[in-house]
């Protein structure tokens, strides 16, 4: 199943430094994925020590790593499409040193 849309909600301790990581991380998944354009990171919201925002894939980004990535995105952890793609991310961002926690909120 291709999912249409992603919405990712990113949980850190290291907002500065993780947003870095993650710009620059979303930036490399584009180039591999041939990709201009494809992802919005919403405004923070800070409690008790953790920073929250969103990370929205734009359609033609989805559908390319999706693509790309298929056989990766199949075997990672989770029952659901969004599940599997959301633990691939998560996967990408941690390879590339951020550690950050990833939940899928809108698919």
């Amino acid at each position: 199943m291709i999912l249409q849309s992603l919405t990712l909600e990113v949980s850190t301790a290291q907002y500065e430094n993780d947003k870095e990581l993650i710009s620059s991380a979303l930036e490399e998944l584009q180039s591999l994925c041939k990709a201009t354009d494809g992802f919005l990171l919403g405004e923070s919201v800070s409690k008790f020590g953790w920073t929250f925002f969103k990370i929205l894939f734009k359609p033609q980004l989805l559908f390319s790593i999706q693509d790309k990535f298929g056989d990766m995105i199949e075997r990672s952890k989770g029952r659901k499409p969004e599940q599997k793609l959301t633990q691939f991310i998560s996967d990408f961002f941690e390879s590339r040193g951020c550690k950050v926690r990833l939940k899928a909120t809108e698919f």
